[in-house]
């Protein structure tokens, strides 16, 4: 799928590919014919289920790249375009065309130096061309506290500039994830990595961001926490309080998997000034009586238990284009590129999310979106926050 804008002898172009061929080489040149179809693109992304990040999907795809294309991409736990949407597959979107302009840089060995590694990813905005400017964020999902690598990007880009991006997966497993970066001579594969995608345009760019989770039950205050450690709420063991609100005890952390899958449904809501940055909760301390979360939960801060259904998750679908578009200006929209939790993914079900890309296209209209289920999404349009979890984060390009 692709869409075409034209100003006077100007021409820009958003494209989207998908295919689910068994075969990797296949697959990425079904994808990338839908995607680029014969033509040059200023950056292409490669969304893949794990299986598929092998060097013959990535040839198949640089016969068809021009001279100068960014390749980047990522691992996943689901990747949409096209309007379709696959746990096993290749997504490819690209764009180019008049007044974009790429720049890239991969933060390495990333685990232990997060801070730093997403100030040097964040680096890659240094001298960029365009009167529209917006970094784009691809880690690792499993690097740990992914706050920590927004907040370095944020002390190189400032206040000004939009964030977004997503952490890769690996179809749940929580094993290893990859990161891919090249170009038409050849793309590397990669873990524990932070990439930062530099765009400028000429034509402007709008974030949406929407979760479609609402509070449950009463407020408590964060007395004492760590990062995303969360020591205590009320003044109370943090654990004890969150076992009590949910009706259960200790014998819920018997079993590990049983107690996330619980927790899963019951995330935690951070108040922020535009509405609530959901915090999902991976672990309880027995010895401590803490509770974990993959990214930070300040203490003083005000948090609530969060409860959703699933008409309001489909909606966020709805408020995150709808939100991007309207940041445009009325300028019409060239395409989108979606970051999308793949929590939501288990908690719509294969039919919720099959709703949700309806919502997408009902709102967009026939303009080609593509993206990917991440491990944490990032999304930031003013301010130093941006790191969130059970979201949905749309980048639009007119």
């Amino acid at each position: 799928m692709s869409h075409v804008s034209s100003t006077g002898t100007a021409t820009r172009w958003f494209g989207t590919g998908h295919s689910t061929l068994t075969d990797p080489a296949a697959a990425g040149a079904e994808a990338a014919g839908a995607a680029l179809a014969g033509r040059d693109a200023a950056v292409v992304f490669v969304f893949c289920s794990v299986g598929y990040h092998v060097p013959e999907l990535f040839d198949a795809l640089r016969a068809q790249a021009g001279a100068d294309t960014v390749i980047v991409g990522c691992t996943t736990s689901g990747q949409l375009a096209d309007g379709r949407v696959s746990r096993a597959g290749v997504a490819i979107t690209a764009w180019g065309g008049a007044g974009f302009t790429v720049r890239t840089k991969i933060a390495r060995a990333v685990t232990g130096r997060l801070r730093e590694a997403g100030a040097e990813a964040a680096a890659c905005l240094a001298g960029l061309d365009g009167e529209h400017k917006a970094l784009l964020m691809i880690g690792d999902g499993l690097t740990g506290t992914q706050h920590e690598i927004v907040r370095g990007a944020f002390s190189v880009v400032g206040a000004a500039i939009p964030l977004v991006g997503g952490y890769a997966g690996d179809d749940l497993t929580y094993v290893r994830t990859y990161q891919f970066h090249g170009g038409r001579d050849g793309v590397e594969i990669m873990s524990d990595a932070v990439i930062g995608i530099a765009i400028g345009s000429d034509g402007p760019m709008g974030v949406g961001i929407a979760h479609g989770w609402r509070k449950e039950g009463d407020a408590l205050v964060v007395t004492s926490s760590n990062g995303g450690r969360i020591l205590e709420l009320d003044g109370e063991p943090a654990l004890d309080v969150f076992l009590r609100r949910l009706g259960v005890d200790d014998s819920a952390l018997d079993d590990i998997t049983a107690f996330r899958d619980l927790a899963f449904h019951h995330p935690l809501g951070l108040s922020r000034r535009s509405g609530e940055d959901i915090r999902v909760i991976h672990d309880g301390d027995r010895g401590d009586r803490s509770l974990f979360c993959l990214a930070d939960v300040p203490q003083g801060a005000l948090i609530w238990l969060m409860e959703t259904d699933q008409e309001s998750l489909i909606n966020g679908a709805a408020d995150a284009s709808g939100q991007a578009l309207d940041a445009l200006g009325g300028a019409p929209a060239l395409g989108m590129l979606v970051f999308d939790c793949a929590g939501r993914w288990i908690k719509l079900g294969p039919a919720g999310v099959e709703q949700e890309n309806a919502e997408f296209g009902k709102r967009l209209d026939g303009v080609p979106y593509g993206g990917f289920y991440s491990t944490g999404e990032i999304a930031r349009v003013r301010g130093a926050l941006g790191m969130h979890h059970f979201t949905l984060v749309t980048l639009a390009l007119a």
